[in-house]
């Protein structure tokens, strides 16, 4: 790192460190020090990395040194397995780049299910100095209509199945089908031509935009720098490096020689790489510590329990749904999850049963939990081990790079663990909404604090339980999905007059989402669940569908009272 960007920060010694209540730990003191590469400093008012890099493709680039060591393991549709190494990945992506045809800036499009051709995509576009717009591959066309129509990317780069459903939605433009081979023409003239070089990103530059929903029920693409993406990074490699660092301490030796002596990590990859943990914690951060990356294309159990076992796997994070399955098989059919060495979750919170279970069935693994959102670069709280068993209730202990307050109704700061909206400022938070000025402002200061919509507290060892969602949201099976979207689908339906979508609790998916409407005679459950299903992503459209005679019960307000319709479900429903 260059001496001028030095001298744009403070460095926290580790007298700072010790003095700063959120890094009061001793352990992360060690790790985060001066002269170690997670080492902290003041700059702008907040807490950044010191030794990080401006630009993610400088980070990415770091991980040529694996070689030909196991990158990624993937399937094709018919099960056809591929394994690729560090070399043969970037000399995939190093052919892809110049067949972009895009400048510094340019937004690029990826649309496509998890592969390693998506991973190829992320990797070409930073290293092309794009910007990467992850779209949810999930979308029925016209959501994915809506998605490309709101960046106007320069290139899409899909597979074959998006690429038909932009098409038939109406998409006009430029689209590149990774699963059709390069043409062989352009790469041998490109390969006679050195690429022109983008240059390095300057922190602040955009890096990702990663679509989010909101109580309009319209998509929103969070814009997310390089200095953000970075920081969410290493601030998950610093949390996983404080657990090894107290594995290292208890076991007599060092942090160092304990990594040297592991074997190489494997990582089931389930979550979506459009979302934010998918890319994060799912890719990018094993991809630059060496790691492996074995993906699913779609949740089976059976699969997931046989590849934990061949690849030897000792990362897997998945929603509590998937964790069930899991142990489901380890108990019935005995299939060995004795590599696992580090289980997560997010999304919902942990049931004690299930924390007992994975305990009872991996008592050698680590388990930990977290809290975050697209619009934080992911995590703002994470617990593992020890630290999430002190405190298995709560969503996490606070990240060092994030500051956390708590705010009342009138914008006031609560402190003595009371709950009210979770508000946080750090080097992680977004730079704001593609293009939603108004909706940006409503969620982010000037001084960048940003609203998360979510209520809750943070007790006195930096614990932060999440109690409400000021947010009208379900969480169903790690998927959220927002009422309102669902209502602005529903309410374009012939025949009604009246829709509310809530959630309900489910032992299985955490929450399911369910509906009540008030429509014209004639009208059944089956249908509207499919015209939902037909204009969104289906896992979007609710499982039941309960009819009222009269009018749905309001508030004061005049709005629809979903607290009431909790209560009335069983009566309108039938189900007790």
């Amino acid at each position: 790192m260059s001496d001028t960007v030095r001298e744009d920060h403070r460095s926290a010694s580790a007298t700072d460190l010790l003095n700063d209540p959120v890094l009061a730990d001793p352990l992360l003191a060690r790790v985060a020090g001066p002269g170690s590469p997670f080492e902290i400093g003041l700059r702008d008012g907040m807490r950044q990395f010191v030794s990080a890099p401006t630009d993610l493709n400088l980070l990415i680039e770091s991980a040529r040194r694996f070689g030909d060591r196991t990158c990624v393991v993937d399937f094709s549709d018919d099960g056809a397995e591929r394994r690729l190494n560090y070399d043969q990945l970037f000399g995939w992506r190093d052919q892809l780049v110049p067949m972009l045809h895009i400048a510094r800036g340019d937004r690029v499009a990826i649309a496509m299910r998890n592969s390693a051709e998506w991973l190829v995509a992320f990797l070409a576009v930073m290293k092309a100095g794009g910007v990467a717009v992850l779209v949810n591959s999930r979308g029925s066309g016209p959501e994915l209509l809506a998605m490309l129509e709101d960046v106007d990317p320069a290139v899409v780069l899909a597979d074959s199945e998006r690429a038909e459903a932009m098409r038939v939605a109406g998409y006009a433009g430029r689209v590149l089908n990774l699963k059709k081979p390069l043409d062989a023409g352009e790469l041998a003239q490109r390969a006679e031509t050195a690429a022109t070089d983008a240059g390095i990103a300057s922190p602040d530059d955009p890096c990702a935009i990663l679509f989010t929903s909101g109580t309009t029920g319209r998509v929103k693409g969070a814009i997310l720098s390089h200095r953000n993406v970075i920081t969410g990074l290493m601030s998950t490699q610093m949390s996983g490096m404080v657990v090894l660092t107290n594995m290292a301490q208890q076991m007599g030796t060092s942090a160092e020689a304990l990594i040297a002596q592991m074997p190489q990590q494997a990582s089931l990859l389930v979550y979506p790489l459009f979302h934010v943990s998918g890319l994060g914690a799912g890719f990018l951060s094993p991809f630059v510590s060496g790691g492996k990356v074995v993906i699913m294309r779609r949740w089976n159990a059976e699969e997931a329990a046989r590849l934990i076992a061949a690849e030897q796997i000792s990362m897997f994070s998945a929603v509590p749904t998937m964790l069930w399955d899991i142990l489901h098989r380890a108990r019935t059919d005995g299939a060995s999850l004795v590599s696992l060495r580090n289980i997560g979750s997010g999304g919902q919170a942990l049931p004690v049963n299930l924390v007992e279970e994975v305990h009872a069935l991996c008592p050698h693994a680590q388990i930990g939990t977290g809290y975050g959102m697209t619009e934080c670069s992911g995590a703002i709280a994470q617990a593992v081990g020890p630290d999430f068993m002190r405190r298995p209730a709560a969503a996490g202990r606070v990240l060092p790079m994030v500051e956390v307050r708590i705010e009342g109704p009138d914008g006031q700061i609560l402190t003595g663990g009371e709950a009210g909206e979770i508000v946080v400022r750090g080097a992680q938070v977004m730079r704001g909404y593609w293009n939603r000025a108004g909706e940006t402002a409503a969620v982010l200061t000037d001084d960048g604090w940003l609203r998360t919509g979510d209520v809750g507290f943070v007790d006195g060892d930096g614990y932060i339980f999440i109690v409400d969602r000021k947010k009208d949201m379900v969480i169903s099976g790690g998927e959220n999905i927002y009422c309102a979207e669902v209502e602005r689908v529903l309410g374009e339906m012939p025949g009604l007059t009246e829709c509310a979508a809530f959630g309900l609790p489910d032992e299985r998916l955490g929450e399911k989402l369910v509906a009540a409407v008030v429509a014209a005679p004639g009208t059944d459950e089956a249908t509207v669940i499919e015209w939902v299903a037909s204009r969104l992503a289906r896992y979007k459209a609710p499982v039941r569908v309960a009819f009222s005679q009269t009018t749905l019960p309001r508030n004061g307000l005049g709005k629809v009272d979903k607290i009431a319709l909790r209560k009335l479900w069983p009566q309108l429903s039938g189900e007790n």
